[in-house]
């Protein structure tokens, strides 16, 4: 397979990865491609249709031009210091300019152990596979920055949790996989060299505007302040925000234990780790913020005046609340079909999130259904809801079912159809995980009589209340 690699990661000092290979696998055998991404990343769809490709995908074979390594990183799990992780079960194959012009990372992930394994086994089974496959390119459909599944494969191998299960790999794409944690494993060591280098990496991949640490930091809070409004506008629960999982190019990466809420609870939790509710939806924002700290205290060691440095940096971090504030007006003054939201704005938002969480209304389908009378249903208490509505029409904008149409999905990846298709995975049968991604990768689009079982809420014996992470 011709794929057309350009690599600068693998020209960083050696200290920021080891050169691995993936570890082969029995039988590979493909479960999905992605032909557009193929597309943008300079790939001849066709060739995903080979017999070769699964043994690209699986990692049993390598293109020509790849220089497979494993990052090492290290990050805050839980607020707890790890000073040392990394790709565990992942390989970077390398990077690739698309062909619109930016630069992404080809990473096979579930392929085997590598230095930074920990234990583990380094493989991933089946069931992680689909849910970040089908999570990842319904959050691209969605329009939110996020890592993408160019492909995913069954290894013919079985993996060992709590049961024998089927080990399966997906391909990953990212505009790179540096996260908070690579920072920080640098400034923790004391490798100045290594973290200058890392910086100036960075800033030329990603913030080519930025003429140092501070406006690097300044740009990654804008995109990641973004980023988290975003999933806030979905009532989407990422589930692990530890820094190491914190994408310095602002997408949202590791689809381990998330989720797309039902119910609307902001205090909702799905993990079944966070057992005490620190990455619960509601504290995402805060989180955030948190996580920017960790940032810039591993970028003060470049600093030739760390006293002035942790002054400024400090503030930069104290400004994301009100960056984040903006982003989450832009967003959920569209979802009310508000073309221009205003500061008095939030509290006509919030009384409408209190009446759902109140009467524990649907959130994509309150949204959804929004401009219609069927919005109604979603509330025990109606009248309340008609008094927010009589407000909410001095408010909406004379375009509002444009904008709404364009920013309420009709269909998200509910916690219980990813959990179907897993079960009919393991049955052997794909034909659920084919039917989901189509569904879900049109979330716009109007409803179908195919389509319309994908935007039903779950009752509440088919809810799943906990998720797991992806090992």
């Amino acid at each position: 397979m011709q794929i057309p690699f350009d690599n600068t990661y693998a020209k960083l000092p050696p200290q920021m990865f080891t050169a691995q290979l993936p570890t082969p696998v029995k039988a590979p055998q493909m479960i999905a491609t992605n032909a557009d991404l193929a597309k943008l990343l300079g790939i001849d769809p066709a060739l995903l249709e080979t017999p070769n490709a699964a043994q690209v995908f699986a990692g049993n074979h390598i293109p020509d031009g790849a220089s497979p390594l494993a990052q090492v990183y290290a990050g805050h799990q839980f607020g707890n210091w790890n000073p040392q992780l990394g790709d565990g079960r992942a390989v970077l194959l390398g990077e690739v300019v698309g062909t619109d012009g930016i630069r992404r990372d080809i990473q096979l992930k579930g392929s085997g152990p590598t230095p930074y394994s920990r234990r583990g086994d380094g493989r991933a089974w089946l069931g992680p596979v689909m849910r970040e496959y089908l999570v990842s390119e319904a959050m691209h459909a969605l329009g939110v920055p996020t890592t993408r599944a160019l492909a995913a494969v069954t290894t013919g191998e079985r993996v060992y949790r709590e049961q024998v299960l089927p080990g399966a790999v997906i391909t990953r794409v990212a505009q790179s996989h540096i996260r908070v944690g690579t920072f920080q494993y640098f400034a923790s060591r004391g490798d100045l060299a290594a973290l200058q280098a890392l910086t100036d990496h960075v800033i030329a991949r990603h913030y080519p505007t930025a003429k140092g640490p501070i406006d690097l930091l300044d740009q990654v809070i804008a995109r990641y302040a973004a980023l988290i409004a975003k999933w806030m506008g979905l009532g989407f629960i990422h589930g692990v925000m530890n820094t190491d999982n914190v994408s310095i190019a602002g997408e949202t990466i590791d689809y381990g234990p998330c989720a797309f809420m039902d119910d609307f609870h902001p205090d909702s939790v799905f993990s079944a780790i966070d057992q005490y509710g620190r990455y619960a939806y509601a504290n995402q924002p805060g989180i955030g913020a948190w996580n920017m700290a960790q940032f810039a205290t591993a970028l003060i060691p470049l600093m030739n005046d760390r006293e002035a440095a942790i002054t400024d940096f400090t503030a930069a971090v104290h400004q994301m609340p009100a960056i984040y504030e903006a982003e989450w007006l832009k967003v959920f003054g569209a979802k009310l079909g508000i073309a221009d939201p205003i500061a008095e704005d939030h509290a006509l938002i919030t009384d409408l999130l209190d009446l759902m969480a109140e009467d524990g209304a649907d959130f994509t389908n309150t949204f959804a259904t929004l401009a219609s009378p069927q919005a109604r249903d979603q509330f025990i208490n109606r009248d309340a809801f008609d008094a927010w509505a009589a407000r909410w029409q001095q408010r909406r904008s004379d375009d509002a079912a444009q904008i709404m149409a364009q920013t309420n999905p009709q269909i998200i990846p509910r916690n219980h159809l990813i959990e179907a298709v897993i079960t009919a995975g393991l049955d052997g049968n794909d034909a659920p995980f084919h039917a989901l991604l189509a569904a879900v990768t049109a979330p716009y689009a109007p409803l179908s009589a195919a389509t319309a079982p994908y935007a039903r809420a779950p009752s509440k014996s088919e809810q799943v209340t906990q998720t797991f992470c992806g090992t």
